[in-house]
């Protein structure tokens, strides 16, 4: 049997999703929980291995189990098991083609970002900082030259492992909540550090270092040498994987930190 899990994780503490030896990560974490009610060893795929210090709300993962529980044991049997910073959100048994990664459709990505003069203890590990104002108008003349589908080399890290460059972005939005600017972004998959690096890029244009205009030129050059340093990953969440009606899966809407409005 195929069982979907939607997750959420703070992860400020985490070395990021995937395994690691002697790292505290997601993935273990979760496996060992899902062990401890599965009565066996337990191997996950997530939709997007998020790195270190990458929150999210909407992760989506499978495994399969020979085992027959109720889906509130997965929930809440698992939940007992997980520490405070990871939470199963829902579980639903699937079709054995359903594939959080290869299913998955899109996927969509907030970044939080807070400008103020001084730094924010309230929202240490939670949002990015800017302690200088930035040009929204600027940063969201130079976001609509990246929608599409475009070659993203120059907004990918050097050790991003995809087979190709090519990405569709189909939404890049910027919301100013009065100080805190609210960025999403979805695509139909992402690269090693893709929105890091876009929001290093419109960070730099809203601080005036570099034009509206100059995205479109960093995005033709797919030289990544020639973009902005990589954003902390302190304001990365991913929120949202979007998968073929016929899975049916459960839509949660819960409170996350962007709906709080800091003066």
């Amino acid at each position: 049997m195929r069982v979907a899990l939607g997750l959420g994780y703070d992860g400020a503490r985490f070395s990021g999703w995937q395994t690691q030896p002697a790292a505290r990560n997601v993935q273990d974490t979760l496996e060992a929980a899902l062990a401890a009610i599965a009565g066996h060893a337990v191997a996950t795929v997530c939709a997007g291995r998020t790195d270190a210090g990458v929150h999210a709300t909407g992760q989506v993962v499978h495994f399969d189990t020979d085992a027959r529980r109720p889906d509130t044991a997965w929930v809440r049997g698992v939940n007992a098991s997980l520490p405070d910073d990871v939470a199963v959100r829902w579980a639903l048994p699937v079709p054995n083609d359903f594939h959080a990664r290869f299913a998955a459709t899109a996927r969509t990505y907030r970044y939080l970002l807070l400008q103020s003069p001084a730094r924010s203890p309230l929202w240490h590990g939670r949002a990015g900082w800017s302690a200088r104002p930035l040009d929204v108008s600027a940063m969201r003349q130079a976001a609509a030259t990246l929608i599409g589908t475009h070659d993203f080399s120059a907004f990918r890290s050097s050790q991003c492992q995809a087979a190709s460059p090519v990405r569709t972005l189909d939404r890049l939005d910027l919301e100013d909540r009065g100080g805190l600017l609210v960025l999403t972004v979805r695509a139909n998959a992402f690269l090693h550090h893709m929105v890091r690096n876009i929001v290093g890029a419109l960070v730099a244009v809203g601080l005036a270092r570099r034009p509206p205009d100059w995205t479109a030129a960093l995005l033709a050059s797919r030289d990544r040498t020639q973009g902005a340093a990589t954003f902390s990953p302190a304001g990365l969440y991913l929120v949202d994987v979007a998968y073929p009606d016929r899975f049916a899966l459960p839509t949660v809407r819960t409170p996350w930190p962007g709906d709080l409005i800091v003066p």
